[in-house]
């Protein structure tokens, strides 16, 4: 028995929605929602003009039903016509486009709306749909083949997102060459995404962009960049999501960009954009999840909140980003950046954990400092110790120090701090593994390694420490698996970490791998981009295990044309291991190449 007010029917149904609406907005509200207005009564005045009826039109989005789909595609055919005549008289940044969705299907109607996976799929055709153009499903296209002037091409089955089954698409081609014409009728393979040999995770894999400064002051700069910092690590703890590192998202930082240009670089379905705008005691802030396998925006959301508010609009991203991607939030994940109630020590933690992340002496110089504000503005907070560690640790590691026990003990200190103060920090977890492997407590070392990594697995940096102690303790291979995690999350890492890679390949005796990373360091270094002793010592050591005498030597003179003075004695100063007899090996294979005592 039917329930009552309910109904069931077949309708065809036309969702349409503006491409860029944040962005316009953010632009010029008021010019924007005259633009809209406009051209939403067009497409009303157009669904009458074809028996339809505009059901509703929340925001950008207009949904209206036809009882023939003819009709519905006719008139989205219409629209976009009409519309491009408008366009064509507003510049390009100020150019209103919308995508068109049509399909037939069962819907619910109640009271005037309608409901149901039929107007759901209309939906997600919008999304497909480019802008300016019109996207059918398989059963709208089976009702209108050769009976509106138009073309057609097949672009395949689509998976789209909360419908169970593919859908197969059509893309309404308006030219008046394509009339009558379907093209790509064979049905092609589904869209599989793994470019550059890089698939797509088996989880929800996602990018977040560096936010925009929109503000008049360049200083809040920073402000936009801690705001994506943000986002990325508190997602990043996330075990059921794929989170690429801000290394990588932020070499993007200040270029235009192509949304599914980004995802296929990075291998990740979904991209996260937005903007800040700050202006005295308030923020605005926009974001917007995308879909680049299909350009469907996902959500958008704007927050206009003073400066009180902000770390709660942090908060409000995350978990509906979460949300919209079906992964399950554990109560006890916060943004464990901003565990602090000062809006300033979170501005200086941010952008000294940037600047740990990018290595090197001024970096690191530069991140004492910040994470020193951090700390004297807010004592309790947990992540800015931990920060003053990791910085304190690199002087050790990196000799950037003139005692490197000093700085030893005042990470230990900063460390005990961070976790005292916020044991579920993930950074001062894998820190406390570092600490352990230069005290030489291996077993320790990798029991913290490990807990980092489960504690924030989408933390690139996390697996590069356990490599290198893995490494260090000579468990090569699985150095080598924690390397490729890494650069996996960290698609654009830099060629220091490169360099460990090919490291831990030459010392498992992986000498093709070895001799591929080398050389690519090499040619880097040819560009000034590395050091060039690095990858000629490399690739002497790669060439005179494989046997290749002629390329071995070749490399010994170019490092002896680099310093003259370089011997065994001094390669023996650069490689060490906990193992002695790992050291002795890889100095005798530079022995074998030629290099001088």
């Amino acid at each position: 028995m039917a329930e009552k007010g309910f109904k069931r029917k077949l309708t065809a149904i036309l969702s349409a929605d503006v491409q860029g609406y944040s962005r316009l907005m953010d632009d010029n509200e008021e010019a924007t929602v005259r633009t809209l207005t406009a051209y939403r009564k067009v497409i009303t005045d157009l669904t009458r003009q074809f028996r339809g009826r505009v059901i509703d039109n929340p925001g950008d989005n207009i949904l209206a039903e036809f009882a023939s789909v003819v009709d519905a595609v006719s008139c989205g055919v219409k629209i976009q016509r009409e519309l491009a005549k408008r366009n064509a008289e507003s510049p390009d940044e100020r150019k209103m486009q919308f995508r068109i969705g049509v399909n037939l299907g069962d819907v619910i109607e109640e009271e005037g709306r309608i409901y149901g996976e039929g107007v759901n799929i209309a939906a997600r055709l919008e999304g497909l749909a480019k802008a300016g153009g019109v996207c059918l499903s398989g059963t709208a296209f089976d009702h209108v083949k050769n009976k509106v002037s138009v073309g057609y091409q097949y672009i395949g089955k689509q998976t789209v997102k909360n419908i169970r089954d593919p859908i197969r698409v059509y893309k309404v081609l308006m030219d008046p060459e394509a009339i009558g014409k379907v093209m790509e009728e064979e049905e092609p393979e589904p869209v599989k995404w793994g470019w550059k040999a890089i698939p797509l995770p088996d989880k929800p894999s996602i990018a977040v962009l560096p936010f925009d400064n929109l503000s008049a002051d360049p200083q809040y700069e920073s402000i936009a960049d801690g705001v994506s910092e943000s986002i990325i690590y508190t997602l990043s703890y996330l075990p059921d999501m794929f989170v690429i590192s801000r290394n990588s998202t932020f070499t993007y930082n200040g270029k235009p960009v192509k949304i599914r240009q980004v995802a296929e670089d990075l291998g990740v379905q979904y991209i996260l954009e937005g903007s800040i705008m700050r202006a005295g005691n308030r923020a605005r802030v926009t974001a917007q999840l995308i879909d680049a396998t299909s350009d469907y925006h996902l959500w958008s959301g704007r927050y206009d909140k003073g400066m009180e508010d902000f770390f709660g609009v942090l908060d409000d991203i995350t978990k509906t980003i979460a949300i919209e991607l079906q992964v399950k939030v554990s109560s006890k994940i916060a943004d464990l950046t901003r565990k602090t109630k000062s809006f300033d020590a979170w501005a200086f933690a941010t952008r000294a954990y940037s600047l740990v992340r990018s290595s090197g002496k001024e970096n690191t110089l530069e991140a004492h400092k910040l994470a020193g504000k951090a700390v004297e503005l807010d004592p309790t907070y947990g992540f800015g110790w931990g920060l003053l560690a990791v910085a304190h640790l690199a002087d050790a590691m990196y000799g950037f120090s003139e005692s490197p026990g000093e700085s030893i003990r005042l990470a230990v200190e900063c460390n005990e701090k961070a976790l005292n103060l916020d044991p579920a920090l993930s950074c001062a977890t894998a820190s406390k593994g570092a600490i352990y492997m230069l005290q030489g407590k291996l077993d320790e070392a990798i029991t913290f390694g490990e807990k980092a990594i489960a504690m924030g697995p989408s933390i690139d940096t996390n697996y590069r420490m356990l490599g290198i102690i893995m490494s260090y303790a000579g468990k090569f291979e699985e150095a080598i698996a924690l390397y490729n995690k890494m650069m996996r999350l960290n698609p654009f890492y830099s060629l220091a970490h490169l360099r460990d890679y090919a490291m831990c390949c030459l010392m498992a005796k992986r000498y093709a791998e070895a001799r591929d990373s080398f050389n690519e360091l090499h040619q880097r270094a040819k560009k000034e981009e590395y050091f060039m002793l690095a990858a000629n010592l490399g690739l002497c050591a790669v060439y005179a295990n494989l046997g290749k005498v002629e390329e071995a030597r070749s490399h010994v003179l170019e490092i002896l044309e680099i310093n003259p003075n370089y011997s065994v004695q001094e390669a023996k100063k650069a490689y060490r291991w906990r193992d002695p007899e790992y050291s002795e090996w890889l100095i005798s294979s530079l022995r074998n190449a030629g290099l001088p005592e």
